[in-house]
């Protein structure tokens, strides 16, 4: 870590503090109702809660706020994976007496649809004496102070690599103490990121080299990209407002991995097919996408892969799928594009200009 950039942010950043006490209050308030809410549950009540106690319980959480309908996304949750199998794996994460980095592989094996950011968000609530919010917000501030061999892919964001990051957030409170801030535990070392380091993250915002990135080296990571992929076009489409889900079958025989699809009054649908290829053959790619140009609703299939793996599907693919309808797009792009659309999601939600009840 490079200590004299995070001196230097901590002094400005309690500069700030004393200069404009009005705004900083108003947001370390928010922040400890939030942490005063969350720490009102205990096990028992958590497994007690009702369907409508919970959708409140994870409305609140800032992972949230990239979706308009919170409603839809917590009925997912429950229909995925039972309600009463989700309520104990959360009670397991959150009280759960094994080492914290055992209760996260756990939990991120045995639940669908609740990723990093939400579940140390959680953690951080319950605890913040232990535990930080762990989400590219934090990503992106680490590498602003040096901090190195921080995670690209989900599967990247292990139980081992968030006990390193919550060791490296209890530094940073160590210097908060040491030069005097009022609030030191590990929300309000989340509060200094986001007010004071992120802007400045941003501003210098650095990119990685493609070289740089830690590719996939065995098959279980590369199926974990794989899946991650996919996860990201189905909330891609999401919310871009398709009807957009995974492993569709899309006619006889082919399987896809994601689909788009739009309703056009009453004339019909408008569908479009993607197959993430991350490692190995292509042939089965290739072959989807061909049977899936046999649906007339299909407007485009779309290849999505690597650099060198759309090379190989685009000479490969000639004169088997129609060129006119052959789509290809960069998985690194799919993966920027999701987070730009959550920022933008983010911010615009943040304005609460549609009742949740709609």
């Amino acid at each position: 870590m490079n200590k004299q950039k995070l001196k230097i942010a901590i002094s400005e950043f309690i500069k700030k503090k004393k200069s404009n006490a009005a705004y900083y209050e108003e947001n370390w308030d928010e922040r400890k109702e939030r942490k005063e809410y969350y720490q009102s549950f205990t096990k028992d009540k958590l497994l007690a809660m009702t369907e409508e106690e919970f959708l409140e319980y994870i409305s609140k959480l800032w992972s949230m706020l990239i979706w308009g309908n919170k409603k839809y996304v917590v009925d997912k949750l429950i229909a995925d994976n039972g309600f009463l199998a989700l309520k104990k794996q959360l009670a397991e994460l959150l009280y759960g007496t094994s080492p914290v980095d055992k209760r996260w592989a756990l939990f991120l094996k045995s639940v669908k649809g609740m990723g990093p950011a939400t579940i140390s968000e959680l953690l951080t609530y319950a605890n913040p004496q232990e535990y930080v919010i762990f989400n590219k917000t934090t990503i992106l501030c680490f590498g602003y102070l040096d901090i190195p061999d921080m995670p690209k892919y989900n599967y990247q964001y292990t139980g081992k690599k968030y006990v390193e990051v919550c060791s490296i957030a209890k530094e940073i409170a160590q210097e908060l103490k040491k030069s005097g801030a009022e609030n030191y535990d590990l929300l309000a070392v989340d509060y200094f990121l986001w007010d004071e380091i992120l802007p400045l993250a941003e501003k210098k915002s650095p990119e990685t080299p493609a070289s740089d990135v830690k590719k996939p080296t065995t098959a279980s990571d590369s199926k974990s990209l794989h899946d991650e992929i996919k996860e990201k076009l189905v909330a891609i489409g999401e919310l871009l407002g398709f009807d957009s889900r995974s492993e569709v079958k899309i006619t006889a025989g082919a399987v896809v991995d994601a689909v788009w699809e739009a309703k056009i009054g009453n004339m019909g649908k408008a569908i479009y097919v993607f197959e993430v290829q991350s490692k190995g053959s292509i042939d089965s790619l290739i072959l989807n996408l061909k049977k899936a140009q046999s649906n007339a609703a299909v407007q485009a299939v779309v290849a999505v892969a690597d650099e060198e793996q759309l090379a190989k599907i685009i000479r490969e693919s000639a004169g088997v799928i129609d060129e006119k309808s052959l789509r290809t797009w960069d998985s690194e792009d799919v993966l920027a594009v999701y987070d730009s659309l959550v920022r933008a999601h983010e911010s615009i939600n943040k304005l609460a200009l549609v009742p949740e009840s709609f």
